[in-house]
């Protein structure tokens, strides 16, 4: 199941620098030991991906496909089916707020307009200026019991309010 190089440039993409070299393919191989096929291995070969560039165009989606034996069409539905899979650059520090029915009872979208200010990113999925933060709002982060939750990064947040917002940022800058 071992994936010997990177797959061939498409033509017209002479600038573009594969994801798949070699210390990334040794990464590759080891997580295709531990699924069934390749294409069982997806997802985590797309987080490869996304900690590598910080998100994945649609290059990284036709190498991902490459290297793993999948169309690009199958690729890219896969990514643009989740939410945690970033399709255009973000923020060095990525920001889901839970805005569904309980969390909005319990003040969600105050917690959203205090930390579009907060970060200077202005507007929902946008990037603020310094390149720093990019806020989303997310259907759901299972944490009914603790509004607001809010996931900075790989960081759990729970019970968030607009007043506990410029504390979390300074954390983060």
């Amino acid at each position: 199941m071992s994936v010997g190089a990177h797959p061939s440039q498409p033509a017209g993409t002479e600038e573009y620098q594969p994801v798949f070299t070699e210390q990334m393919l040794e990464q590759l191989n080891e997580i295709l030991a531990r699924y069934p096929t390749r294409q069982a291995a997806l997802l985590p070969a797309l987080w490869l991906v996304q900690r590598a560039r910080g998100w994945i165009s649609d290059r990284n989606m036709a190498e991902v496909a490459e290297v793993l034996g999948l169309t690009p069409a199958y690729v890219k539905g896969v990514v643009t089916f989740y939410t945690m899979y970033h399709q255009h650059p973000v923020g060095r520090h990525f920001v889901q707020v839970c805005t569904t029915s309980p969390c909005n009872i319990c003040g969600a979208e105050a917690v959203v307009q205090a930390l579009l200010e907060a970060t200077g990113a202005k507007e929902l999925g946008a990037t603020s200026p310094d390149g720093k933060w990019t806020v989303i709002e997310v259907e759901c982060l299972g944490a009914c019991g603790f509004a607001t939750p809010v996931l900075v990064d790989d960081d759990f947040i729970e019970s968030v309010t607009p007043d506990r917002v410029p504390e979390l940022v300074r954390k983060y800058k």
